[in-house]
C-alpha cells in the first residue's frame, strides 16, 4: 500500500508518535542540533593515554611499568627491554582459494634479563576473549619465554 507524505504524516500524528514534516535546516540550526546531541566519548576500556619520553602508552599503569623498567636498566638489574614486541602466532595460509591472514600478538614489553632469559609482559586492565586465545597460542609456540600479565 503506497502512502503519500501527507497521509503518512497524518497517520503518525493520529498514533501520537513524534513525527515532523521534513525540514530544511541551515548550517546554524544543524550546528546547534549537533552540539546538543554530542556525547562525551571514552576509550573502549576507559583508560587514559599517557605520554612519557615522546612515547604514548595506553594507560598510566603501562607508563609506570615503563619507568620502572628504565630504573631497572639503570640499576643493571636487567640488560634492557623492548617496547611493543611483535610475535607471529600463526602464518597466513590459503584455504579454498582464500587467503587467511596471519595471527600476531603484540605485547607491551619484552624484558632481556642478565642471565639471557626473556620475559614478555603485558599490562592489562581487562583480559578480552581475543587476548585469552592469543595467550594460549603464544604459550604453545614460545614455551621458552615467560609471559606475565600485570
Amino acid at each position: 500500500m503506497g502512502w503519500n507524505e501527507k497521509e503518512f504524516y497524518d497517520l503518525m500524528q493520529s498514533r501520537n508518535t513524534k513525527c515532523s514534516k521534513q525540514e530544511n535546516w541551515d548550517k546554524d540550526k544543524y550546528n546547534e542540533y549537533a552540539m546538543k546531541s554530542k556525547k562525551t566519548t571514552h576509550s573502549k576500556y576507559r583508560n587514559n593515554k599517557v605520554v612519557i619520553d615522546d612515547i604514548t602508552f595506553d594507560s598510566m599503569k603501562e607508563a609506570n611499568f615503563y619507568l620502572e623498567l628504565k630504573m631497572r636498566v639503570k640499576a643493571k638489574d636487567i640488560k634492557g627491554f623492548e617496547l611493543q614486541p611483535k610475535f607471529l602466532l600463526q602464518d597466513s595460509f590459503i584455504k579454498n582459494g582464500e587467503k587467511i591472514r596471519k595471527i600476531t600478538y603484540i605485547a607491551d614489553f619484552l624484558i632481556y634479563h642478565m642471565n639471557g632469559e626473556k620475559t614478555v609482559v603485558d599490562v592489562k586492565g581487562y583480559e578480552t576473549q581475543a587476548f585469552k586465545l592469543k595467550k594460549k597460542l603464544f604459550e604453545a609456540k614460545y614455551s621458552d619465554m615467560k609471559l606475565i600479565i600485570i
